[in-house]
């Protein structure tokens, strides 16, 4: 996926097909160019024994080449192609076209093997790109195309690179002489551990210069500046032992306004055979420099341990590029001596490896549910300071938003989820996610489609400054009358007092005067559940935090008293279950839920308990009397057991009491009556009856939870 905010649109490189989607609505006026393979291409893909439907051109490079045309690059069923779209110059020309009379062969620039992992940047009119060259993936390499020349790695190689999988790609300027700029790679790749003889996967990050074109006599038409280091993420353990997550899956560039310095996220996973685990890790560019700019790694023999290359070093330094920065000495790397050449060749390891922010990740998942595929930043001001919030993309169409908050005093990181985005109404793993900081948007992509969705949903934590504030999202605040966007900048933001406090979620503090002793003032209405003598009951309670921690208590008179759980009372994420129902059970239920020295009363409930004998004799009657009462009135549905009388219901109102009527008619009509039945109610029935339903089953789906279940997307 391309995102171009110049021209409004995001561009898609799919199977056979490129799409031109609008960022305002990508549903709406969507183009799309057919670029199928020939049938003598599918023919020859087929004959070579491969599955028809790999058989077909799936764009895997695709870049804004200049102000008019994109360079996009497809596998051609096992033939790469490259082609220049043509998408004009203003938003108003709306073209998108292929020139198909520029349509040449993309080997060297893209995979043949749709599946293959490949990564490119394009800088200045140059393509850089890892990928797999050859058939068969036998040769990886690092590349970078001009029409003029090209550069790559040597091949076979494995000091350079070793059975690779490519991550991401990123030009970085090191200063303001743009001939000193370099591209960072990021991959994975197998090496041997000497110490035990198997194979080890590491997280690598390797560096070229943007300007190097190689040697005159060695290295000709290879870098000469090709260095790489290990990526560390770990957790420290005891005894000094590490838990490391080697296995890089996705890598974020997060820009700053200082684009010489931005900040590196990378999203790993381990290759442990006892558990599946992931983090995210940061790194600095200092560090990544620092690394770069440190010692040789160096060894005499590929079973000897790896030790600083305490020799000398030729001049130019192996790594730096021909500018003017280093001394202006050289104008091109083809002037470099043989010397420094063949020490760059034999050296292409440091020594010291890249550690991140802290020495520590910023986000921890261990718990193995799902597999994490992609991370997404972005840097957002509020109130109380600047937060990265982090979307990570799952492989069931989940994409989670998270921050992390550093507390120095204790040095520990605190994770907060605001919220789950299911994106995709089928599980399929999320494959790229960009973000659009202009129009507050997320581009979300994956194999079945492309979804769109808000970075932001403040409504959905409702009007209460206590909700609004402990939901600690940085994107929103409580502006006197409802949870809405904080925007520092804007003028609103003056008329009107913001509370909001991501850092701590304080809402005792923030919300001064809208709660007494930090217990909300307003309570919730009051709903009857009847149960029966020795029979299961639920009282159901969802708190709009799924991190508030619920308690319950039974109000007696003036005093309440906690409900502890024990082996007939089960505290549920649902609310309170009652195994086996006895008479002392009834009373009025509070649930209140606590978070950040917050209590709000989320649900109060009356329970009322038949006695068993009671329903019994009345079920019994009911089964005897096949005649039935045709001037009773009829039960709301068929008793479950499918007795045509209607006895029982005038004698089960007897017995409750017919004050109660209402309530136990909609209550009865929830719990027994089929869909169909209960929408042909709905329409006969006082709508009062059904709003307070409704509200209950909107709660259930999570249109006001904190953690919203769903976000609109196409």
């Amino acid at each position: 996926m391309l995102l171009d905010e110049y021209q409004e649109r995001l561009f898609v490189g799919g199977r056979d097909t490129l799409y031109s989607l609008s960022l305002e609505r990508i549903n709406a006026e969507h183009k799309e160019i057919h670029w199928p393979c020939t049938a003598t291409q599918v023919d020859e893909c087929l004959m070579k024994g491969r599955e028809k439907s790999e058989c077909a051109n799936y764009i895997k490079v695709l870049h804004q080449y200049n102000r008019t045309h994109l360079l996009a690059c497809g596998t051609g069923a096992f033939d790469p192609v490259c082609a220049f779209i043509r998408v004009g110059r203003w938003t108003e020309d709306r073209l998108f076209l292929l020139e198909a009379d520029a349509v040449e062969s993309g080997r060297g620039r893209c995979p043949y093997d749709p599946n293959s992992s490949c990564v490119s940047t394009f800088s200045r009119g140059e393509l850089y790109v890892g990928l797999y060259t050859d058939y068969w993936e036998n040769d990886a390499a690092l590349c970078r195309l001009s029409d003029h020349s090209h550069t790559r790695t040597e091949r076979d190689d494995r000091q350079q690179l070793n059975e690779p999988k490519f991550v991401g790609s990123v030009v970085i300027p090191d200063n303001d002489d743009g001939d000193d700029d370099k591209v960072y790679f990021f991959f994975t790749e197998k090496a041997i551990d000497t110490e035990s003889g198997n194979n080890a996967v590491y997280s690598k990050v390797a560096r070229v210069c943007a300007n190097d074109v190689g040697g005159q006599r060695m290295l000709v038409n290879k870098w000469s500046s090709f260095s790489k280091t290990r990526l560390i993420c770990s957790v420290p353990g005891p005894n000094g032992i590490d838990t490391h997550f080697d296995e890089l899956e996705d890598v974020f560039v997060l820009r700053k306004k200082d684009e010489k310095n931005p900040e590196i996220f990378g999203l790993f996973s381990t290759t442990s055979n006892i558990f599946k685990g992931y983090a995210v890790c940061v790194y600095h560019m200092d560090h990544i420099r620092a690394a770069f700019n440190g010692p040789f790694a160096h060894r005499d023999r590929p079973e000897h341990h790896w030790t600083a290359f305490e020799g000398k070093v030729p001049f130019p330094r192996p790594g730096s590029c021909a500018s003017r920065v280093n001394g202006g000495r050289y104008t091109s790397s083809k002037e470099y001596p043989d010397e420094a050449l063949r020490f760059a060749r034999d050296h292409p390891v440091m020594f010291q490896p890249v550690q991140p922010l802290r020495r520590r990740p910023v986000l921890l998942r261990a718990d193995g549910e799902r597999r994490l595929t992609q991370v997404a930043v972005d840097r957002v001001e509020a109130q109380d300071g600047h937060y990265d919030v982090l979307f990570i993309g799952t492989d069931d169409s989940v994409v989670l938003k998270v921050i992390t908050i550093y507390n120095k005093d204790t040095d520990t990181m605190e994770e907060v989820l605001l919220e789950e985005l299911h994106v995709f109404k089928v599980p399929v793993p999320i494959t790229e996610i960009l973000i659009s900081a202009k129009r507050q948007q997320l581009y979300v992509g994956s194999e079945f489609g492309v979804a769109q969705v808000k970075v932001h949903q403040c409504d959905l934590y409702g009007s209460a400054c206590a909700d609004c504030c402990l939901a600690r999202d940085p994107y929103c605040a409580w502006d006197g009358v409802t949870c809405s966007r904080y925007d520092p900048a804007g003028l609103h933001a003056k008329r009107r007092f913001r509370r909001q406090d991501v850092r701590h979620g304080n809402a005792v503090q923030q919300c001064n005067g809208l709660q007494v002793n930090g217990e909300q003032l307003q309570k919730s209405e009051e709903k009857s559940v009847f149960g029966v003598e020795n029979n299961s009951t639920l009282l159901e309670c969802s708190p709009r935090s799924p991190l508030a921690k619920v308690l319950w208590f039974i109000q007696r008179g003036a005093d309440k008293e906690e409900v502890r759980g024990d082996e007939r009372v089960v505290k549920t994420p649902h609310g309170l279950l009652f195994l086996k129902l006895r008479r002392m059970d009834a009373g009025i239920y509070l649930c209140q839920s606590a978070e950040h020295g917050f209590i709000q009363e989320v649900a109060r409930v009356s329970l009322e308990v038949l006695e068993e004998e009671r329903v019994e004799e009345l079920f019994h009657r009911a089964e005897e009397d096949e005649a039935g009462d045709a001037h009773l009135k009829a039960p709301p549905c068929p008793l479950p057991q499918g007795s045509a009388s209607k006895l029982w219901y005038k004698e089960f109102l007897q017995l409750i009491g017919y004050s109660n009527f209402h309530r136990v008619e909609e209550y009865c009509e929830r719990v027994w009556c089929s869909d169909r039945k209960r929408k042909k109610l709905k329409s006969l029935q006082p709508k009062w009856k059904y709003s307070h339903a409704q509200e209950r089953r909107g709660r259930a789906r999570g249109d006001h939870h904190r953690s919203p279940r769903h976000a609109p997307g196409t």
